[in-house]
C-alpha cells in the first residue's frame, strides 16, 4: 500500500516534471526559430508572418530582458475577455474552457467543507489501527477510519446532500449560461451556408430519374415556396488521390524554380531512380513540368468520368432553401411516408462535413453500429488484463514473488517509493495512448457525417472505457491485489466488508494518476514537444518553399474526443471521493486550475479549430457530470451498507432520484436549444436580414458552398473549371414519372424559377 512518503515522492517527481516543462516552454517560446510552433494560430489567421519579439537574431533570442519576463504568458492567457475570445477562437473553444471553470466552481467549496468538517471526523478515530488491514496515514483521513455503526456517518450523509445540491446548482447555472451563449451566438453570427442548408441522405433509387433530378423534383413538389438549390455528393476519392499527388509535384517544381532563381548559372538536375539515388540525370524543372502536365490530364479524365458516370453520384445531397425558416422546418420534419428514405438533418458547416460517410445506406448504418458496439464491448472488457497488470505494479510483494532476484533492488527506499507512487500512473497513461485513435476509427465506421459529431461519438466511447477500466477496473483489481491475504484467510461473510473498506483506500492510486496525467500531462501539453520536434525535422529535411513551412506547422485542435472524457474522469473521481476520501480534492483542484490557464493559452495562440458547432457538445458534458454524481451516490450507499450504517440507506436513496429528476428537468428546459433550431429565431433572423439586404444574391452564395473539396482545392489549377462544371445546369431529360405534372414548373437542377418563386427574389 502506498504510504505518505510514496505519495510525497510521486508529488515531488511530478511537480519537478511540471516545473521543468513550464521552464522549458517559457524559454523555447521566445526563440524566433520556434515561433511557428508556439504561436501557429496567428500565422494561420494571417495576423503574423514573422516573429514579433524585439531585439532578436534569426534563430536565438538575444534580448535578455525577455528571459526575465518568462512567466508573463500566464497573466496574458487570462487577460482576453470571453467575448473577444469567442470572436478570436469560436464559441466551441470558449465553452470548452468553461468545463474547467465548472470543476473549480464545484470542487473549491466542496474541498473547503470536506477539510473543515469531514477530515477531522475521520481522523479522530482508531478503527484502522485496530484492524488487520493494510493501510497508510492517508487512509486515516478517509471514511474507512470510522467505526462500524457509528453515529458519525450522519456527517457524511449530510455532506452528501450538500455536495449534491451544490453540484446541481452549479450545473443548472452553467447550462443556462451556455444555452444563452449559444442562442446569442447563432443570432448574431454572420450568414453561413449551413443555416440555409439541409443534408438529405438515403435518396431512394428511381429508374426514370437521376439522383440530381430526383432531389430537385422532390423538393420542388414538397417545399415549393422555400427550395432554392441543391448540390449532389460525388464519390471523388480516386480524384482526391490524384489531386494530392499533383500538389506534391507542384511543390517540388516550386522548390526547383526557387533554387534556379537564386543561382541562374546552374540549372537544377535530379536522378530519376529510387529516391533520386540513381538513374538517368535530367533537368529537374522540365521533369516536374512534364509530370504535372501528365497528372493534369489524368485529373481531367477522372473528372470527366465522374461527371458522366451516374454511379459516381451518391444517394445524398445538400439542399439549400431561401430562408433559415424553410431549412429548419425541413430538417425537423419527416419527409416521406417511408421513414427510412429522404432522411433530413441540419447540414454541418462545409468544413465540418465528413464526406466519406455520406453515401452509407440506412440499413447499413444499423448493421455497422451493431458491429462497432460488439467490438467496443470486447475491447473495453479485454482491456481489464493490462489494467490488472498496472495495478500489480503497486503491489511490491507481488513483484518480489514474480522476480525474487530483484528484491534487494526493489527494497531500496527510493526505488520502492517510485514503484508504488509513480509507476502505476505512468504505465496506465502509456496503455491509453493508442486508444483514442482506435475509438475514432470505430466512430467513422458507424457512418457519422460530420467531424464534430465524430468527435462527440468517440468521446462517449472513451468516457465509457475510462469509467469501466480506469475507475471501476482500478478499484476492483487493486482491491483484490492489496487485500489478497485477507480474502484468502477470512470467511465469505467478511469479504464485502473488506471491499467496502478498501474502495476509499484506492484514493492513493488515483492521486498518483491525477499527478501524472493531470499535472505533468498538462505541463507537457503546453511544451508541445512532439510538434516541436516534428516541425524542426520537417523544416530541416522536407521544407522546400514558404508554403512547405506553413504546412509544417501543426496547430492541432482541442481534441474534444480525448480531452473532454479525461476531464470527466476527474469529475468522477472528485465527486466519488469527496465524501469517501477528501484528501483527493486538492490534487483535482490543482489540475483544474492549471489546465484552465494552459488550455486558455493554447486556444488563444495555438489551436486552430477545424469546425464550429456552437457548443453542441454541452449536453454530453452535463450528462456525464450527472452520471458521475449518481455513481458517487450509489457507491456511498453501498459503502455505508458494509459499515453497518444501514439506517442511512433510505435517506440516501432519495439522492439519485432527485439527481435524475434534476437531469430530466435540465434536459427538457435547455437541451432543445442544442438539438433544434427554433422557428421563431429563424424567422426573426430572416426578416431582419431581408430588410437589411433585400437584393442579396443568396443563390450565388449557396450554390457552390457544398461542392466536394477535391473540386475546389486552391492548389489545383483546374479547380475553378471543376467548380464551373459541377455548377452547370444540364437540361432535364424527359421523365416517365406521373407526379411530374404536379411540379410548379420544369426547372433546372439548381432551382430555377417557378410561378411561386419570382426570378428577382433570392431570399
Amino acid at each position: 500500500m502506498a504510504t505518505l512518503s510514496d505519495i510525497g515522492v510521486s508529488a515531488a517527481i511530478n511537480i519537478f516534471t511540471a516545473v521543468a516543462f513550464f521552464l522549458a516552454f517559457a524559454i523555447l517560446r521566445i526563440q524566433p526559430v520556434n515561433d511557428r510552433v508556439y504561436f501557429p494560430k496567428w500565422y494561420v489567421k494571417g495576423l503574423r508572418s514573422s516573429p514579433i519579439t524585439t531585439g532578436v537574431g534569426k534563430v536565438i533570442n538575444i534580448d535578455f530582458r525577455s528571459y526575465v519576463r518568462f512567466l508573463n504568458w500566464m497573466p496574458a492567457a487570462l487577460q482576453m475577455p470571453e467575448p473577444e475570445l469567442i470572436d478570436h477562437a469560436g464559441l466551441d473553444s470558449a465553452i470548452y474552457l468553461r468545463i474547467y471553470l465548472i470543476g473549480l466552481k464545484i470542487f473549491v467549496p466542496v474541498a473547503f467543507l470536506a477539510f473543515t468538517i469531514m477530515v477531522p471526523v475521520n481522523w479522530t478515530n482508531n478503527t484502522l489501527e485496530r484492524s488487520n488491514l493494510t493501510y497508510s496515514d492517508i487512509d486515516k483521513l478517509s471514511i474507512s477510519n470510522i467505526p462500524f455503526g457509528s453515529n458519525r456517518f450522519s456527517t457524511h450523509l449530510v455532506m452528501a446532500y450538500v455536495f449534491t445540491f451544490w453540484t446541481c446548482y452549479v450545473l443548472k447555472r452553467e447550462y443556462e449560461i451556455v444555452a444563452s451563449m449559444r442562442v446569442n451566438f447563432l443570432a448574431s453570427e454572420r450568414r453561413r451556408p449551413d443555416q440555409f442548408t439541409v443534408l438529405v441522405r438515403n435518396v431512394p433509387p428511381d429508374p426514370d430519374e437521376s439522383v440530381t433530378q430526383l432531389v430537385e423534383h422532390f423538393f420542388l413538389v414538397n417545399h415549393p415556396d422555400h427550395y432554392l438549390t441543391h448540390q449532389v455528393v460525388y464519390n471523388a476519392n480516386k480524384l482526391s488521390e490524384i489531386v494530392n499527388e499533383k500538389k506534391k509535384m507542384q511543390n517540388w517544381l516550386d522548390f526547383y524554380k526557387l533554387k534556379y532563381s537564386r543561382n541562374k548559372s546552374r540549372k537544377p538536375t535530379l536522378q530519376t531512380g529510387f529516391l533520386g539515388l540513381w538513374g538517368k540525370r535530367v533537368d529537374a524543372i522540365n521533369f516536374y513540368t512534364s509530370k504535372l502536365e501528365k497528372i493534369s490530364k489524368e485529373i481531367s479524365l477522372e473528372r470527366e468520368k465522374i461527371m458522366n458516370d451516374p454511379k459516381a453520384i451518391m444517394p445524398a445531397a445538400f439542399v439549400s432553401f431561401r430562408t433559415r425558416w424553410g431549412a429548419a422546418v425541413c430538417a425537423q420534419t419527416q419527409q416521406s411516408r417511408n421513414p427510412t428514405v429522404w432522411l433530413t438533418e441540419v447540414a454541418p458547416e462545409p468544413r465540418d462535413v465528413y464526406w466519406d460517410n455520406l453515401a452509407i445506406p440506412y440499413v447499413s448504418l444499423a448493421i455497422r453500429r451493431l458491429v462497432v458496439a460488439v467490438a467496443f464491448f470486447f475491447i473495453t472488457f479485454f482491456f481489464m488484463i493490462p489494467i490488472a497488470f498496472v495495478q500489480s505494479l503497486a503491489n511490491i510483494e507481488g513483484i518480489e514473488k514474480a522476480v525474487p532476484f530483484l528484491k534487494p533492488i526493489i527494497e531500496v527506499k527510493f526505488i520502492k517509493s517510485f514503484i508504488q507512487g509513480f509507476l502505476p500512473g505512468i504505465a496506465l497513461k502509456i496503455f491509453l495512448i493508442f486508444l483514442p485513435t482506435i475509438l475514432m476509427l470505430m466512430s467513422k465506421i458507424e457512418g457519422i457525417t460530420s467531424v464534430s459529431a465524430l468527435e462527440r461519438r468517440s468521446a462517449t466511447k472513451y468516457y465509457i472505457f475510462l469509467f469501466i477500466n480506469v475507475f471501476l477496473g482500478s478499484i476492483i483489481t487493486g482491491t483484490a491485489f492489496q487485500q489478497l491475504d485477507n480474502f484468502i484467510h477470512q470467511s465469505a461473510n467478511d469479504i464485502p466488508i473488506t471491499i467496502g473498506v478498501s474502495i476509499p483506500m484506492k484514493a492513493t492510486f488515483f492521486i498518483t494518476y491525477i499527478m501524472v496525467d493531470g499535472w505533468a500531462g498538462v505541463a507537457g501539453e503546453i511544451l508541445r514537444l512532439k510538434p516541436l520536434i516534428i516541425y524542426h525535422l520537417k523544416n530541416f529535411f522536407l521544407v522546400k518553399t514558404e508554403k512547405d513551412r506553413s504546412e509544417a506547422m501543426d496547430p492541432g485542435t482541442i481534441g474534444f474526443n480525448t480531452g473532454e472524457p479525461q476531464i470527466q474522469l476527474y469529475f468522477l473521481l472528485g465527486l466519488v471521493y469527496a465524501v469517501v476520501a477528501p484528501i483527493l480534492l486538492p490534487f483535482i483542484m490543482v489540475f483544474f486550475g492549471l489546465a484552465y490557464v494552459v488550455y486558455r493559452h493554447q486556444i488563444i495562440n495555438v489551436y486552430n479549430q477545424e469546425y464550429e458547432s456552437a457548443g453542441a457538445f454541452w449536453p454530453d458534458v452535463h450528462r456525464r457530470i450527472i452520471t458521475a454524481l449518481v455513481v458517487s451516490q450509489l457507491l456511498l450507499m453501498g459503502l455505508l451498507s458494509t459499515k453497518e450504517a444501514a439506517q442511512s440507506t433510505p435517506l440516501l436513496i432519495t439522492l439519485p432520484v432527485l439527481t435524475i429528476w434534476f437531469h430530466r428537468f435540465c434536459k427538457g428546459r435547455y437541451e432543445p436549444a442544442f438539438v433544434r433550431h427554433p422557428l421563431q429565431e429563424a424567422m426573426m433572423k430572416d426578416t431582419l436580414e431581408h430588410a437589411r439586404e433585400p437584393n442579396f444574391n443568396l443563390k450565388g452564395f449557396l450554390q457552390s458552398a457544398y461542392i466536394h473539396p477535391v473540386f475546389r482545392g486552391g492548389d489545383d489549377s483546374d479547380s475553378d473549371e471543376a467548380v464551373e462544371e459541377v455548377e452547370q445546369e444540364p437540361e432535364l431529360v424527359a421523365t416517365k414519372r406521373q407526379s411530374r405534372r404536379y411540379t410548379p414548373l420544369g426547372s433546372k437542377r439548381s432551382g430555377s424559377s417557378s410561378p411561386t418563386l419570382p426570378t428577382t427574389q433570392e431570399h
